[in-house]
């Protein structure tokens, strides 16, 4: 009986034992295989840095990318996670892992003439995307391209979308005044987006011959948590006076419709307009609720699509435009068109993210 008891305790370890070491060798090749280079055997390297994966739109856009490379290139996309050094230490790893062409997205444009040094000593297209170096710097390298957005596009666009709204809808104007009194959240300082879309929205208000007065402006760094909390000490300052909150990306304005709601706004009685640009999913939603006004589409798929079929074309020196819907510009750039999104056609925005 003794001995029965002690043979059904060692099988029992014994099955054990075995559990235990498939478990291991399962989780060991898993390891190994993520230890090892993303690339696939066969298919053209392209290597790409994302400036940080968790900002909105550019998750949307790396998301783009990964989808269009699918049996088409071997991409490596890695998260620069907002350090520069780290962007230029991955840069280098994949320059020596021999991809055929870089994909940038930057941390710093300033640091855009050290890229392009890296991919000339290695003779490497380098493809910039989202964020755009000076014009000097493109023309420093004749295989330096550029995919993107026309920045004053956007605040064109975002200016007359306030111009029509504030026309549209006289309790916008809670003093009656005529003046568009605002609050401006921007993106980070001397970031080329950050310059047009504040300068043209504004500009366009003007030209539409609609007054206004800045009660508050706040680099927000894209960020929707620096935009809640700004929103908040703007709430405490100027309270009902803030007529309009314009923001340079739908990310922080998320950001201020968050506080406007804690702070007992955005109903019929107590609303302030909030418009952005992007038209990332999450502020479709608000749009979709009447919480949001509107925003500017920048098309993160098209942009996303764009890079990587530039990349697979200078990979197998291919017509660069092959594939490929847009036009090249003199600056070496394609430009992805923005669209004026309201609730009016929130399924053109829709439509992009399928």
């Amino acid at each position: 009986m003794k001995d029965s008891k002690s043979k059904r305790v060692f099988f029992i370890m014994f099955l054990s034992g075995i559990v235990m070491m498939i478990t291991f060798l399962a989780l060991s090749i898993k390891e190994s295989s993520l230890l090892k280079t993303s690339y696939k055997d066969g298919l053209p390297k392209v290597g790409a840095v994302i400036y940080k994966y968790d900002d909105t739109f550019m998750s949307y856009v790396r998301k783009s990318m990964e989808k269009t490379s699918l049996a088409k290139c071997a991409l490596n996309i890695k998260d620069s996670q907002n350090d520069q050094s780290r962007q230029l230490e991955q840069i280098d790893g994949m320059i020596k892992d021999k991809v055929r062409v870089l994909a940038v997205n930057l941390v710093n444009p300033k640091f855009a003439p050290e890229v392009i040094n890296k991919a000339k000593d290695s003779k490497l297209p380098v493809i910039f995307f989202n964020k755009e170096p000076e014009a000097s710097v493109m023309n420093s390298y004749s295989n330096a391209w550029y995919v993107g957005a026309d920045s004053s596009e956007a605040g064109i666009l975002q200016g007359r979308m306030i111009v029509k709204l504030w026309r549209k809808n006289l309790k916008y104007d809670k003093n009656n005044d005529g003046v568009i009194s605002y609050v401006l959240l921007k993106g980070e300082p001397g970031h080329p987006d950050t310059e047009a879309r504040t300068k043209y929205a504004i500009d366009e208000i003007k030209k539409a011959g609609i007054k206004v007065r800045e009660l508050g402006s706040y680099y927000g760094m894209w960020d929707e948590v620096k935009a809640r909390d700004k929103m908040d000490e703007w709430i405490s300052k100027f309270g009902d006076s803030i007529e309009f909150v314009i923001s340079n990306n739908d990310t922080m304005a998320l950001g201020a419709i968050i506080s406007l709601e804690k702070n007992g706004f955005m109903t019929d009685n107590k609303f302030i307009p909030v418009v952005g640009v992007d038209a990332v999913q999450e502020a479709l939603v608000k749009i979709k609720e009447g919480k949001m006004m509107g925003t500017v589409m920048n098309d993160a798929k098209k942009q996303g699509t764009t890079v990587i079929d530039l990349a697979l074309n200078l990979s197998e020196d291919k017509n660069i435009l092959q594939g490929i819907s847009l036009n090249m510009n003199a600056d070496k750039s394609l430009r992805v068109p923005y669209v004026m999104i309201t609730k009016d056609n929130l399924d053109v925005a829709e439509q992009a993210y399928k």
